[in-house]
């Protein structure tokens, strides 16, 4: 029967543990990325195209006399 040394069970647990950090990790980026691409986030992206929620309203400028 083969048996492990004790330095490999020691590392098989960190590498579960990091396997698990990584996992988590890339769990928020999908959730976030999601979130972004359904509340209309990504309609708003940099496409090179103006964007009339950046224009500012002329009205609001006007100095009353």
């Amino acid at each position: 029967m083969h048996q492990d040394h004790e330095l490999h069970i020691r590392r098989r647990g960190r590498n579960f543990g990091l396997l698990a950090v990584l996992l988590a990790f890339i769990v928020v980026i999908f959730g976030l990325t999601v979130v972004k691409v359904t509340s209309g986030g990504f309609s708003e992206a940099f496409d090179h195209v103006a964007r009339p929620a950046l224009v500012p309203d002329a009205s609001l400028n006007e100095v009353t006399e």
